[in-house]
């Protein structure tokens, strides 16, 4: 989903990133009362809506965020729960090759209006009940994430920088919803981000294979322009967005 703000150069880099990664993810970000709307329009029901909380794990001025590293837990309803590293932005032909290779690692490239990024991503499956322990600071950081995990983040932090001592960051209470469109071969994702003081963020999103990319992000942003979604609102993703926001709170 490109369009006049980005340029010449960021499209040539965004089709290579693309090549090099296995998957690709087209978002749509909106906000505030466009939220109702868009939902509404779009046929989203909240009461069959997956719900999910998140938390981050920062520094108070967002160190490891800003050195291109993130960490994440999610409480899912049901009793799952995962945990993430992920490295945005990367060069997948960067990696270290056992890193590249493991089965819990993935390459994915977000296409946003204003841009994109490539992500690496190595997940772990835990438990709702372990991540809110560490969420009730019952049970330490590091022990929702898994040994590769913890080497993966010992090798891309800022040096000295230890998991346990990291603040941390949540939670943010998710709404994740799907809808078939008739019009759309495709499911459209729905995430409401809703944050302690009433504060929303819908993300619409799609994905594709990064062969074809550029023809799913024509018909998901036409099909989201026919059903009367308004795509002026300022793009961000929601790592950051929620980063600042729980840092500037703490």
């Amino acid at each position: 989903m490109t369009n006049s703000t980005v340029s010449g150069e960021q499209l040539v880099e965004m089709i290579a990133a693309m090549k090099s990664s296995d998957s690709v993810e087209l978002k749509q970000t909106i906000r505030g009362i466009d939220v109702q709307i868009a939902g509404d329009a779009l046929g989203f029901d909240p009461i069959e809506a997956e719900i999910r909380q998140i938390v981050f794990f920062d520094t108070p001025d967002m160190t490891l965020y800003h050195a291109g590293v993130v960490a994440r837990a999610r409480r899912i309803q049901g009793g799952d729960g995962d945990s993430v590293i992920k490295l945005r932005p990367v060069n997948p032909s960067d990696l270290d090759p056992d890193v590249r290779e493991s089965k819990h690692f993935g390459v994915e490239t977000d296409v946003m209006p204003n841009g994109f990024v490539c992500s690496g991503s190595m997940k772990h499956e835990t438990t709702a009940e372990r991540v809110q322990d560490v969420l009730f600071k019952r049970k330490p950081i590091k022990s929702v994430f898994s040994k590769e995990q913890r080497r993966l983040f010992n090798a891309y932090a800022p040096e000295g920088m230890k998991l346990n001592e990291l603040e941390v960051l949540g939670p943010v209470f998710v709404l994740k919803l799907k809808s078939e469109l008739a019009e759309f071969e495709r499911n459209i994702v729905a995430e409401v981000w809703i944050y302690p003081d009433g504060a929303t963020v819908l993300e619409l999103s799609t994905k594709s294979r990064p062969d074809e990319a550029f023809q799913v992000a024509a018909e998901f942003k036409a099909e989201l322009i026919t059903h009367g979604v308004d795509l002026s609102a300022e793009q961000a993703t929601k790592t950051k967005t929620a980063l600042e926001y729980f840092t500037t709170n703490l």
